[in-house]
């Protein structure tokens, strides 16, 4: 437990940011599923356009407040447009494979 002023307020700061970077990042994770449903099982390059600028917009504003680091954003960012851009060629982009713990 936290004895000075500054401690004390320092978990307070903290448990705000904490609840606010889970609120950025749980919305991003929703984004980029609905992303992926249109790229891979939609396939509609026009709606994945207009979701893809979404889904960058809220990239680039959680790196700014440093949810996420910037170099996460840009690897997301472009692996994505990489995506659109193959739906757009004519080819079926490939899901992405699950992460390893």
């Amino acid at each position: 437990m936290p004895t000075s002023k500054q401690a004390k307020k320092r978990v307070r700061q903290s448990e705000k940011h904490r609840l606010r970077h889970k609120a950025r990042r749980t919305e991003l994770k929703t984004l980029e599923k609905k992303l992926l449903t249109v790229l891979t099982q939609e396939k509609d390059p026009k709606k994945a356009e207009a979701e893809i600028k979404l889904y960058q917009a809220r990239l680039d504003k959680a790196g700014a407040a440093h949810t996420i680091h910037k170099n996460t954003v840009a690897r997301r960012k472009s692996r994505l447009q990489r995506k659109l851009n193959k739906l757009k060629a004519g080819g079926a982009p490939s899901p992405s494979p699950a992460p390893k713990a």
